[in-house]
């Protein structure tokens, strides 16, 4: 088994285990533990904010299909339409219209009951998903693997994390494990140096799962509790790629049968029903443990979330809704569905 302090992982208390923004187990008097705990209003409005476009195409929509209008086969082909335009996917849309019908059809429905409705079963399909990102000390280190097509936001969402865990009081190291891209190496140093984290990284070219191997002894001998591996943005089409990042877990799991601990993919959702085929690919090549969707606030087809949760049911266990720290956020499945219907 993994090397965790001499116990296999079913033997690990509770107690080793730490969630980003709240925790349980050993505290720290580190004077920036302080800053991992959030503002919950200022948490609620940023994701407002953020969401505002999506929120927006609902309301506006929901309001023009039920205007002192009955629930009958019309406007209920409106409204799958509607969700069907904001990303629900055509599944999800036929199910949520089909559980509004069965006890409101061909009867008087407003506007607010219709997207209190919707709020409510929204929020029952993200529940069981909205899991915080738990960080097991008892692993030295924890590795984490952060996975994703460039363009997502996958370099600055580890830089956010990394942060916001080190100012809970954890020992933080970043691995510049995308070695083909020089950009990626440069923008993970600097977030590195924002956080003030280390950073294990070689020149553009070089061999990935070395430099991995390398940063997991090096992790360990500077008693690291995180590691996070920034892997190299890449298409989930392109098959040696995919094979590439296989062979980064192979290596991993020589110097810890349990490595990687959790597998991140971060998610654009401006790209839409394309997070799907996302989804499918990286999880096969890397086993997946959760989700980060990034770029909420950038388009109105916020309903990408459910479709995304409504496939495949993993945890999801931050969104961002903007470019700021403090807008990567840890997921909160009723504020969204709240938010994203404009529920009263």
């Amino acid at each position: 088994m993994g090397t965790c302090g001499g116990m296999s992982p079913p033997e690990q208390e509770e107690k080793g285990k730490r969630t980003w923004f709240g925790r349980t187990g050993r505290q720290t008097n580190e004077p920036d533990e302080r800053k991992a705990v959030p503002d919950k209003r200022g948490l609620f409005r940023r994701l407002k904010e953020g969401l505002s476009r999506s929120s927006s195409a609902l309301t506006q929509g929901v309001a023009t299909i039920f205007a002192k209008r009955k629930l009958d086969d019309h406007t209920l082909q409106a409204l799958e339409d509607l969700l069907i335009t904001s990303d629900f996917g055509v599944d999800t849309a036929s199910r949520i219209c089909a559980r509004l019908a069965e006890n409101r059809f061909d009867k008087e429905i407003s506007p607010d009951e219709v997207r209190a409705a919707l709020a409510d079963d929204i929020a029952k399909v993200l529940e069981p998903v909205a899991q915080p990102l738990e960080i097991d000390t008892r692993y030295k280190p924890h590795i984490v693997f952060v996975v994703g097509v460039n363009g997502t936001g996958k370099t600055t969402t580890i830089g956010k994390l990394a942060l916001q865990f080190r100012n809970q009081g954890l020992k933080v190291m970043l691995a510049a494990a995308d070695t083909f891209r020089a950009a990626a190496i440069e923008q993970l140093q600097i977030w590195g140096q924002r956080a003030g984290v280390p950073v294990v990284a070689k020149d553009a070219g070089a061999d990935a799962a070395g430099l991995v191997y390398e940063a997991i002894e090096r992790a360990r001998n500077d008693h690291m509790d995180v590691l996070i591996v920034d892997t190299a943005g890449r298409m989930q089409n392109k098959a040696h790629l995919m094979a590439e990042l296989e062979k980064m877990g192979r290596v991993a799991k020589k110097l810890d049968d349990d490595a990687p601990h959790t597998v991140l993919l971060v998610l654009d959702a401006t790209t839409g029903q394309n997070t799907l085929g996302q989804v499918e690919a990286f999880n096969r090549a890397a086993k997946l443990t959760g989700l980060i969707m990034t770029k909420l606030d950038g388009t109105a087809r916020g309903g990408i979330l459910v479709a995304v949760t409504h496939k495949f049911g993993l945890p999801i266990h931050a969104i961002g809704v903007g470019e700021s720290i403090d807008d990567l956020q840890p997921f909160d499945a009723r504020a969204f569905a709240d938010i994203l219907t404009g529920a009263p």
